[in-house]
C-alpha cells in the first residue's frame, strides 16, 4: 500500500489525511490539536466506527458505505476505505442518464430506511424548525446590519421570511439519522453507478424529515421524488408517513428547504465585512450580497410554488 500513498494537503476541520491512495485513506486529527483536543477527537472516531458498522451491517447492495478499517488510540490514527467517484453536485447528477438517476434516488431513500430504522423510532412530537437554524445571527443581521448593503424592501421581506420560520413547528419523530447529507458527503462514480455514503460524524438522533428534506436531495432537485420511494420503501408497521399531497407535508417540505437556504445565507451574512480593508474584501462582499439576493429570489419562487 505504501507505494500507492502520498501526501494529501487539504485539512478539514478537525481531521487531515495524511497519506491516501487508490484504496484507503489514513487520517490523524489536525496538528494544531492539544492533549485533549485529541482524546475527544479519538472518542469522536470510536462513535463514527460504530455508526458505520451498522449500516455496513445491513450490507444492502444498492449503495456503499466505506468501511473504517482500524483505529490506532496510540498514535491517534484511522484507516478508511475510499470512496470511488466525486462529490454528487447538480452538474453531476444532471450530465447522467435517466437510468442512472432513477438508482441515485431509489439508493438514496433505500439509504434513508435503512438508517431510520437501525434504531427504535421515537414518539410523535412537537418540533420548530427555528432550532436547526442559528437565529440569533440571522435576528442580529437583519435588524442591524442588512441595511448597509440591502434596500429597505429586502430587509422587510427577509425579516418576514425570519418571522414565518421562526414561529413554524410541525410534529415529527426522532429517528437514527446520518445527520449531514450534503454533496460532499455522498459520492458518485459514474463509470461503476456506484454511490457511495461517507461521513458518519454527526449521526445520531434527528428529527425524521431533516434527513429527508436535506441539502443533497433539495440541490439536486430530487426531494419529492426520494419522499415518495422512501415512503414506498419504510417499515409501515413501525412509524407512517404521510402522502405527498398532504397539505402539512407540504409546509414541512417548504419550510424545511428554507432552512437550509437561510443557513447559507447566514453564513454568507457572517463573511460580509462593514469597512472591508482591501479590495479582495470588496469583491467578496460583492460577492457574497449576489449570492444572497440569489437566495432571496429563490424564497420568492418556493413560495409561489407551494402555493400552487
Amino acid at each position: 500500500m505504501a507505494d500507492k500513498l502520498k501526501n494529501l494537503l487539504n485539512h478539514g476541520r478537525e481531521t487531515y489525511a495524511v497519506y491516501y491512495g487508490d484504496d484507503f485513506v489514513l487520517k490523524r486529527p489536525l496538528p494544531t490539536f492539544n492533549d485533549a483536543a485529541k482524546t475527544k477527537w479519538l472518542k469522536k472516531q470510536h462513535k463514527t466506527k460504530q455508526s458505520i458498522d451498522a449500516i455496513r451491517a445491513i450490507d444492502n447492495p444498492v449503495y456503499n458505505v466505506p468501511a473504517m478499517n482500524f483505529i490506532n488510540d496510540d498514535e491517534y490514527q484511522i484507516l478508511e476505505e475510499r470512496a470511488p467517484g466525486e462529490p454528487l453536485t447538480a452538474t453531476l447528477y444532471n450530465k447522467l442518464t435517466k437510468r442512472q438517476q432513477f438508482e441515485i434516488i431509489n439508493s438514496v431513500a433505500s439509504f434513508l430506511v435503512d438508517m431510520n430504522e437501525l434504531k427504535p423510532i421515537g414518539d410523535i412530537q412537537k418540533y420548530k424548525i427555528a432550532n436547526d437554524i442559528k437565529f440569533s445571527r440571522l435576528d442580529n443581521f437583519i435588524e442591524n446590519k442588512m441595511s448597509i448593503w440591502f434596500t429597505k424592501s429586502e430587509v422587510v421581506s427577509m425579516a418576514k421570511i425570519r418571522d414565518e420560520i421562526g414561529t413554524f413547528e410541525y410534529e415529527t419523530r426522532l429517528a437514527w439519522s446520518h445527520g449531514d447529507l450534503n454533496p460532499g458527503n455522498v459520492l458518485y462514480d459514474p463509470n461503476t453507478s456506484k454511490i457511495s455514503f461517507i461521513d458518519f460524524a454527526e449521526a445520531d438522533y434527528k428529527f425524521i424529515y431533516r434527513d429527508i428534506f436535506a441539502p443533497l436531495q433539495i440541490e439536486l432537485d430530487i426531494y419529492k421524488r426520494v419522499y415518495e420511494t422512501y415512503c414506498q420503501l419504510h417499515n409501515k408497521s413501525l412509524y407512517p408517513m404521510p402522502g405527498i399531497k398532504n397539505e402539512s407535508l407540504r409546509e414541512i417540505m417548504k419550510y424545511r428547504i428554507m432552512a437550509v437556504w437561510l443557513r447559507r445565507f447566514i453564513k454568507a451574512a457572517d463573511d460580509l465585512r462593514i469597512t472591508p480593508a482591501s479590495q479582495k474584501s470588496v469583491d467578496n462582499n460583492m460577492e457574497k450580497i449576489f449570492f444572497m439576493r440569489r437566495q432571496m429570489q429563490n424564497f420568492v419562487n418556493l413560495e409561489k410554488q407551494f402555493s400552487k
